[in-house]
């Protein structure tokens, strides 16, 4: 009778590009899981290289360098069998490939059968598709592989088995964004029920750039019951053991609220971004808003209240309420906070431009110089302190253009760039069940940017409820407005906040990466042309 399989899930936050550090990274799990008594260690999608590697697998220096690597990996693990991520190079053509590293060497290597080419994903400008599976036994168990999109078909799965997989493997990168952890668990329950393969699904964790990556690894049994899941956002090593189709040892972690999940992948995001990158810290311009609030708490809990500083720049519309609810959170997180008062700085502008403006009503070009005068004031610290200013614009704001290029758009990651301004509210909430450091009122007011007199954000925009849900429809769901309007929103909304959409994307493209945390964001999976004549269907 074959004897148990211990299995190593290596759910591992590895740096894109750092071919030596991710290295380390996995021989030291392949020690550990060894030394836990495990035969076998999954590894990610690409984990020597990190996900995704982008133009840098179109350099042949690149690949050269991950096969070194692949080599010195396999000389430090001859004690147990590592399923290795990384790109391959064969005779000219590459590849996103799985390597069975065993006894020092390279016994064999998958290629993967199915190349995503759609939202965040463009691996045929890389990569060639796979044609052959790939089994390797173990412990008189014959393991098939598949990699991360292999396994949104039947067809890959299928020809695991048929080529006599008892137990499927699969390799993934699959980047976190609402509600998709329960979409991939059913794509495998459906593999599992096609196939009658017990499977394990091994994901990677960790932010890159816009994306970041759940974790959230599990495995089903050959009837699709679920064994094991492993918690989201968070690097681990775990020893599960299978036998005759059935896995024993593992923990099965709950799956969290929508808000919970959201606000670890922004913590997640914000971490991983300042971390890998080399900041040292971050810098938040407060507005005594709901906004700006949400994002210092996020990066309090991502990087601490000592790599966090908070700067109020008040103008004269600036609200008395503003600032004591700004004093009342700063005193709560415990950051650092300064006071500067942008008032000298607008009156050398408006005599500045007196002449040239001379006989013209005031407008937004008054009120966006209030933004580019905060702007500059938060760069000056991010230059002299090295730290980054993180943005407070949400989707809502992207989306319609309510932000001012060079004043609130102005610096290095926007937190909340693919946050709903109604999540935003729900968010707030939730981080307050943890620990209540937003005072009450900063998410009970109405929001306003507090550049005119008694400004709200309404006298420019529909409700927000009403408008993300049209801009939801028309930029995730590609509705188009006809259809938009029979879900029964006003047509008056409807036009106003589609033309706003399609005005701005100008702005768009000027505005710093952000955490991406919905199917569709404004990054890498919208490219609509800035200068277009298309008319939407009404």
């Amino acid at each position: 009778m074959d004897k148990p399989l211990k299995i190593a899930v290596a759910q591992l936050n590895v740096h894109v590009g750092d071919l030596k550090g991710n290295a380390r990274l996995i021989v030291d799990a392949a020690k550990e899981a060894a030394r836990r008594g495990a035969d076998l260690i999954v590894t990610p999608e690409l984990a020597l290289s990190g996900y995704p590697p982008e133009d840098l697998l179109l350099r042949p220096d690149f690949y050269r360098a991950c096969a070194e690597m692949v080599g010195e990996i396999a000389a430090q693990t001859r004690d147990i069998v590592v399923i290795l991520g990384h790109p391959f190079s064969d005779n000219g053509h590459c590849f996103n490939a799985a390597s069975v590293l065993r006894d020092g060497a390279v016994a064999a290597t998958y290629r993967k059968l199915r190349l995503p080419n759609y939202q965040v994903f463009d691996e045929e400008r890389y990569f060639e598709p796979g044609e052959e599976a790939c089994t390797f036994s173990i412990n008189g168990i014959s393991c098939g592989i598949n990699i991360c999109a292999d396994v949104w078909e039947p067809e890959p799965v299928e020809k695991a088995r048929q080529a006599g997989a008892e137990l499927l493997l699969t390799l993934n990168a699959s980047p976190y964004h609402i509600d998709k952890q329960r979409t991939r668990m059913q794509v495998m329950k459906d593999r599992v029920s096609e196939s009658g393969l017990s499977v394990l699904y091994v994901n990677m964790t960790g932010g890159q750039d816009e994306l970041v990556f759940d974790g959230a690894s599990f495995a089903l049994d050959n009837d699709g019951e679920l064994a094991y899941r492993a918690p989201s956002f968070e690097a681990r090593l775990d020893i599960l053991e299978w036998h005759s189709g059935r896995w024993h040892g593992g923990e099965i972690t709950e799956l969290r609220s929508d808000e919970a999940e959201v606000y670890s992948a922004l913590v997640t995001g914000v971490r991983d971004y300042i971390g890998k990158n080399g900041f040292p810290g971050a810098i938040i311009g407060l507005s005594g808003g709901i906004d700006s609030a949400l994002t210092l708490a996020i990066a309090v809990d991502a990087l601490g209240a000592d790599k966090v500083r908070a700067i109020m720049m008040a103008s004269p519309y600036t609200a008395q309420m503003s600032l004591d609810d700004s004093q009342a959170l700063v005193d709560r997180l415990g950051v650092q906070y300064d006071q500067i008062p942008i008032e000298p700085a607008m009156q050398v502008y408006s005599n500045m431009l007196a002449p040239y403006f001379a006989g013209l009503p005031a407008d937004t070009t008054e009120e966006n110089l209030q933004s580019r005068i905060r702007g500059n004031l938060l760069m000056a610290f991010s230059n002299k302190t090295g730290r980054l200013v993180l943005t407070t614009g949400n989707k809502s704001e992207m989306a319609t253009g309510y932000a001012t290029l060079y004043g609130d758009m102005a610096g290095g990651f926007a937190v909340l760039k693919d946050i709903y301004k109604t999540l935003v509210y729900r968010l707030a909430e939730w981080r307050n069940t943890v620990r209540p450091d937003i005072p009450r009122n900063i998410i009970e007011r109405p929001p306003s940017a507090e550049l005119k007199p008694d400004q709200k954000d309404q006298d420019s925009l529909p409700p927000y409820e009403v408008l993300d849900a049209i801009i939801e429809a028309y930029m995730e769901q590609d509705l188009a407005p006809r259809e938009i309007i029979a879900r029964g929103y006003p047509e008056a909304e409807v036009r106003r906040a589609v033309g706003m959409l399609k005005r701005n994307e100008y702005k768009r493209r000027q505005a710093p990466v952000g955490v991406r945390v919905t199917p569709r964001g404004f990054g890498k999976d919208w490219r609509y042309p800035i200068t277009s004549r298309y008319q939407d269907e009404y």
